[in-house]
């Protein structure tokens, strides 16, 4: 019984951090469609390139930080849920 607990345990906290790991492909997509929006804009508007430059980078950086995000989120998930949630589980059977 307690083995089970502890598989499902682990099961879903390896789970969990998959999941996380999914929100890593919306900052990719993000900042494909701005640097490609950027690059039509300088394309259109030579003269505007260090204002949609500087833009930009300001867009990609704020849009990382959602992957970012996620990868702290599955390596607590990975590394330290578990454990936390063993110790609860053995201390709710005492």
């Amino acid at each position: 019984m307690l083995e089970l607990a502890i598989g499902i345990i682990l099961g879903g906290c390896a789970l969990g951090a998959g999941v996380a790991m999914i929100a890593g492909v919306g900052p990719g997509i993000g900042e494909g469609n701005a640097v490609a929006k950027a690059c039509e804009a300088i394309g259109r508007q030579p003269e505007c390139k260090s204002a949609v430059t500087t833009t930009m980078l300001m867009g990609c950086a704020i849009a990382e930080t959602t992957g970012l995000y996620a990868l702290v989120i599955a390596i607590l998930l990975i590394f330290v849920a578990p454990s936390n949630f063993i110790n609860l589980l053995l201390n709710a059977l005492k």
